[in-house]
């Protein structure tokens, strides 16, 4: 058997991939949908101003993120004892039903907040096991010289479903309110039957030690690898403050010229929630045929800085090209810090915490989007949507410079190999 030199060449990273763009073009195209649903919602029928949808956008993330906090240490465990394709699986299903329950509530004209911020939540508590799951069963699948590669093709299905599924949703929710539920309901059968036919791979070997100890053994081990801590604590302090992408429905509605080139609010909605996934897209595509092997920490902090700038510049601009464009750079950094980040992460941790450490990234990555989101939506509360965005974009930048003098293992960082061994990885 010839040994791959890609990680497509795999059959069952193939799957991996079909999984991962199929679950995220279906979700995403619910949360542009959701997000959209509530900002109309709270302006035309229950006659709130601007500042109070905009809050709403906030607390929305907020519903979202209490599950996934609560469900973290949880999903993460289980992803390490129990087939992780089912879990994932599961965890899809659930996305499936979200669908069908807000499809049928469009359809028979009985959406209300309510039913939108309850099926957030219920979104959150899913999606927080699905991550760990699909994330630890690529390392099982592809030589480890292929890791970074898989990292980065791997991002091509998610952003490639980040560009396609909000798009879609809102040039559907344009033309009619329920067709982006049904959509995403398909989707998701597709990603369900992806990951169900990866070959079946037994856990790590149960330990013995009870599942309290088992967690808090994986919030252990990323405390005390500095190397690790600084990966996740950046995207987490960064991405909290320069989150902008929970008022782009503000954005759409009341900030940028109405009408902009014939477009719906809806479709410019649409097109500004896919455009940071496009720049990442095709920065992963770039990444997954020539991946970065040098300077890698140097060039993640460089990366988050950029994010920071193209928020702000997003955040003042009153033109929607500017702003697709912003987003667009937004995405391509965050894209290269990701990368970046994932990989130390996978290779700095052995196979059978790989999904608690997961769930911790994810944790992480939820808290800065999600609690950035209500960070945003309290900002523009009292100072409004534009100020927000551009006030978190600069802080963003401002996060990058105090990490670089708190964590200097990770500028030093020159290669993705394992920087600073915890025992348990040493062989």
């Amino acid at each position: 058997m010839s040994i791959p030199t890609h990680p497509l060449q795999v059959r069952d990273y193939r799957l991996i991939w079909l999984t991962r763009f199929f679950s995220v073009s279906a979700t995403n195209a619910m949360v542009v949908v959701i997000g959209a649903q509530v900002y109309q919602s709270a302006r035309v029928d229950y006659g709130m101003d601007k500042a109070e949808a905009a809050f709403l956008l906030g607390l929305l993330g907020l519903v979202q993120f209490i599950p996934f906090m609560l469900l973290t240490p949880v999903a993460g465990l289980v992803a390490d004892r129990m087939d992780r394709r089912y879990v994932a699986a599961v965890a899809s299903g659930i996305d499936l039903a979200i669908a069908l329950v807000l499809g049928a509530a469009n359809a028979m004209d009985a959406l209300s907040l309510p039913l939108l911020f309850g099926m957030a939540a219920v979104y959150g508590a899913a999606r927080v096991f699905i991550g760990p799951a699909v994330s630890a069963i690529t390392p099982n699948v592809v030589p480890p010289q292929l890791l970074p590669k898989a990292i980065a093709t791997s991002s091509i299905a998610w952003q490639a479903g980040a560009v396609i599924g909000p798009a879609l949703g809102g040039f559907m929710l344009a033309h009619d309110k329920a067709l982006p539920y049904w959509y995403s309901a398909v989707v998701l059968l597709l990603a369900i039957g992806a990951v169900l036919a990866i070959a079946h791979r037994a856990p790590p070997a149960a330990a013995k030690e009870p599942p309290l100890k088992l967690i808090a053994e994986g919030a252990k081990f990323v405390w005390h690898d500095r190397f690790l801590l600084g990966c996740v604590s950046l995207d987490l302090f960064a991405v909290l403050l320069g989150g902008a992408t929970a008022m782009l429905p503000a954005f759409a509605y009341d900030v940028l010229p109405a009408g902009s080139f014939g477009l719906s609010p809806e479709e410019m909605l649409g097109m500004m929630r896919g455009a940071p996934a496009l720049g990442a897209a095709l920065v992963a595509f770039y990444l997954g045929f020539r991946p970065i092997a040098h300077n890698v920490g140097a060039k993640m902090l460089w990366a988050v800085a950029v994010y920071g700038l193209a928020t702000l510049v997003f955040g003042l601009s009153t033109s929607f090209l500017l702003s697709l464009g912003s987003l667009a750079v937004l995405g391509a950094a965050d894209g290269i810090s990701v990368f970046v980040r994932n990989t130390l992460i996978q290779l700095n941790t052995p196979d059978d915490k790989r999904g608690r450490v997961s769930s911790i990234s994810g944790l992480a990555i939820s808290a800065s989007n999600e609690l950035g989101e209500m960070q945003s939506g309290l900002a523009a509360a009292l100072l409004g949507p534009v100020a927000a965005v551009a006030i978190g974009g600069a802080g963003a930048i401002v996060v990058t410079v105090i990490w670089t003098v708190l964590f200097p293992e990770l500028k030093r960082a020159k290669t993705f190999a394992p920087q600073y061994r915890n025992k348990e990885l040493v062989p």
